[in-house]
């Protein structure tokens, strides 16, 4: 009997880091607005869950970001491990994902502070776009240089030592272990190593130091890449309950390290990364599962598409005014719904102005790699 091995890329894939970017394209704001205007506590519980906690703690929204991540960890196999395959050099790659990498912070610089000459203290130079640059750059150079057991080795070290590096550590003047914003060790040692100005002054959520874990959580990602697309077609379900019990176990350990070292977003701790790695294999097999195995691809189409040119849009909001443009093209619709639902009504018309505009580029195959 003939076997065969999913080496095309999957539809499951950007359709997954489409449904991501919905989010911070601005469809939370729905529910928000919902909040607002109507003040009931269902509105009000899932607007929460599209806001950052202050400091320890979850929420829904702390999952987009590294869902991110995890998901560029996804595609290295189909990337980069099939031009390994195809011949080409390690040094070759390695030059590639090291450039893919730095472009990734300088957009990430770009993004925060415009295309305008500033000095450097008045720069922020920590940012999403960055985190994932030098995530995806380190996790892909462990990638190319050491197998699968190697890759699960820096994994559980990387996390391990991190949450060392906090427990055993802390700003002077602190006791040791503090996990405060003033008092942490990760926030004071960006304060020393990084130029420029931190987001909170003394503290910047895409620091340096909390890359360190962060590679963990791209590195989750080619490890849930590598076991895909080594999967023999007649074992593609086997596959999804793995990822579902490895994912469901992951979500368990975070609990209980939890308890002693506590999920937050800001420091991108130990506990923080499995979480959110367990939340993100489960998306991963709920949608390979539907879309690639069942083939309910259709309804899947309208993330695909702003998958596709994810950096694009996500990065177009420092040069586009989109609710500008929205609100010029749907004033007349604004004003046939009345207040208070307006603003709701615009939400929606806000997200469908982008995604309309990242259709035309689908249909151009203009995208923006990296």
């Amino acid at each position: 009997m003939i076997q065969s091995i999913n080496t095309k890329r999957l539809y499951s894939l950007d359709a997954l880091r489409g449904f991501d970017m919905f989010w911070i394209m601005g469809a939370e704001g729905i529910f928000h607005q919902l909040s607002k205007i109507t003040g009931l506590p269902f509105w009000n519980s899932i607007s929460n869950q599209f806001d950052h906690p202050a400091w320890h703690g979850f929420a829904f929204y702390d999952l987009i970001f590294p869902l991110f991540l995890f998901l560029a960890g996804v595609a290295t196999p189909y990337s980069i491990g099939k031009q390994l395959e195809d011949g080409k050099s390690r040094k070759t790659l390695l030059t590639r994902v090291i450039k893919r990498g730095l472009i990734l912070v300088l957009l990430g610089i770009i993004y925060n502070n415009g295309l305008e000459l500033r000095p450097i203290e008045e720069i922020r130079f920590g940012s999403v776009l960055g985190r994932i640059g030098l995530a995806y750059m380190f996790a892909n150079i462990i990638y190319l240089y050491t197998r699968q057991r190697g890759q699960i080795i820096w994994f559980v070290s990387l996390l391990i030592g991190y949450w060392f590096l906090l427990l055993f550590g802390s700003a002077p003047g602190y006791p040791m272990g503090d996990l405060t914003m003033a008092g942490n060790l990760v926030s004071y040692l960006d304060t020393l190593m990084m130029p420029g100005k931190l987001y909170l002054k003394i503290h910047d959520p895409e620091g340096l130091v909390s890359v360190i874990p962060a590679i963990s959580t791209a590195l989750l990602g080619i490890y849930t890449g590598t076991l895909l697309k080594n999967t023999l077609v007649e074992k593609n379900k086997e596959t999804v309950i793995r990822l579902v019990v490895t994912g469901v176990v992951l979500i368990i350990v975070a609990q209980i390290w939890n308890l002693v070292f506590p999920i937050n977003k800001n420091l991108w701790t130990s506990s923080f990364t499995l979480q959110c790695g367990g939340l993100s294999m489960l998306l991963m097999a709920a949608f390979y599962y539907v879309i690639d195995i069942q083939g309910h691809t259709k309804w899947a189409f309208f993330f695909k598409v702003i998958g596709m040119n994810s950096i694009l849009i996500y990065m177009s909001g420092s040069f586009i005014n989109w609710r500008y443009t929205t609100t010029a093209i749907f004033q007349w619709l604004d004003q046939i719904v009345g207040e208070p639902y307006n603003v709701v009504v615009l939400v929606f018309c806000l997200v469908a102005v982008k995604w309309v505009f990242l259709y035309i580029l689908y249909r151009q195959k203009l995208f923006l790699r990296v």
